[in-house]
């Protein structure tokens, strides 16, 4: 039986993606105030509320696309990490956290294997963009 190991890459992509810009967009529809205040009762910054908020609403959309997959992955596994720490924890497993287990899984996943040959990253790079730090500065070649 043949194996597609780049399709399952793009269905954990798209998964993670839709699911956390899903959860930021509802933050943000439903008025930041209320997650903010949420955040105030269990002892952390409202601040946070609004980055977290802005990771997934952004983080989604650069997952779906496949930009920044490494980067955007780690940014998601803090986050679940500081949800299972901090609310999910007295919850249980079975309708407690996990959900959070599996996203952080599937976040793992993708750190550690990138976006795949289906990213938009991937496209760019062959079609010869690079991005490269030196001193410092970003510099790009086309």
């Amino acid at each position: 039986m043949k194996t597609y190991p780049h399709i399952g890459l793009v269905m954990i992509r798209l998964a993670l993606g839709i699911l956390f810009f899903s959860h930021g967009f509802f933050k943000f529809s439903d008025g930041i105030e209320n997650t903010v205040a949420f955040f105030e009762t269990i002892g952390l910054s409202g601040f946070l509320a609004y980055v977290v908020g802005i990771i997934e609403l952004a983080g989604g959309v650069l997952m779906i696309l496949g930009l920044g997959t490494r980067i955007v992955s780690v940014l998601f596994a803090i986050i679940l990490i500081g949800a299972l720490l901090t609310v999910k924890r007295s919850t249980g497993m079975l309708g407690g956290y996990e959900l959070d287990l599996a996203l952080l899984a599937m976040s793992i996943s993708l750190m550690l294997g990138g976006g795949g040959p289906f990213s938009l990253w991937n496209f760019l790079k062959k079609k010869g963009w690079t991005f490269e730090m030196t001193d410092q500065k970003v510099e790009t070649r086309d």
